[in-house]
């Protein structure tokens, strides 16, 4: 990384996001906060291994905050920090910008 690459914080943010499963982790912990198995069935498709390795990741960047809950049987929770809940708008940009481009469609509201 260059001097230019390390200061500049799009190119700090691309590569955060940029690593596979973190949107989709993400975006999944903007709905509400998840223990490791549901969060894992939510993702789809990302190893346990990989999930481990990126939540430990948006926790060390300060995006999601981990709750230990119980030892036996271990039981933790996963949930966005603020920091992590401001990625809403990203997100958000990303939904306009696909539905817009990639034809889409909106999702019909579920009736109540």
């Amino acid at each position: 990384m260059n001097d230019e690459q390390q200061f500049c914080p799009v190119y700090q943010s691309i590569n955060l996001l940029q690593e596979k499963w973190v949107l989709h982790i993400i975006r999944t912990l903007l709905e509400e906060p998840r223990g490791f198995n549901e969060l894992s069935r939510a993702v789809g498709g990302c190893n346990p291994a990989t999930l481990a390795q990126r939540l430990d990741r948006l926790e060390e960047m300060g995006l999601v905050k981990k709750t230990v809950h119980s030892v036996m049987p271990p039981r933790t929770t996963y949930q966005l920090t603020p920091a992590g809940r401001d990625l809403q708008g990203v997100i958000d940009a990303i939904d306009r910008w696909a539905r817009q481009h990639l034809n889409i469609p909106v999702k019909a509201a579920s009736p109540r």
